[in-house]
């Protein structure tokens, strides 16, 4: 599938409609995807954030072998 192609397509057809239904369902659409994109960014967010510190822990040399992080959890108070 050539995205540019199907793009045009798109284009022409809403240039081409004169149905208030038709547009204002794809713009329904379009608006419903900005606000997902828009809700999944900002919980990637955290975790960008947490990425970020775990890598500078890393370069610091804050780290923990397999067996010295199963004893952290050992010791878990849950």
């Amino acid at each position: 599938m050539d995205i540019q192609t199907e793009i045009k397509w798109i284009q022409t057809a809403l240039n081409e409609s004169k149905d208030a239904t038709f547009i204002s369902a794809v713009k329904n659409r379009i608006v419903s995807m900005r606000k997902v994109k828009e809700a999944a960014s900002k919980e990637r967010l955290p975790e960008d954030k947490l990425m970020l510190e775990a890598e500078e822990d890393i370069k610091e040399g804050r780290t923990y072998s397999i067996d010295e992080a199963h004893e952290i959890i050992r010791n878990w108070k849950m």
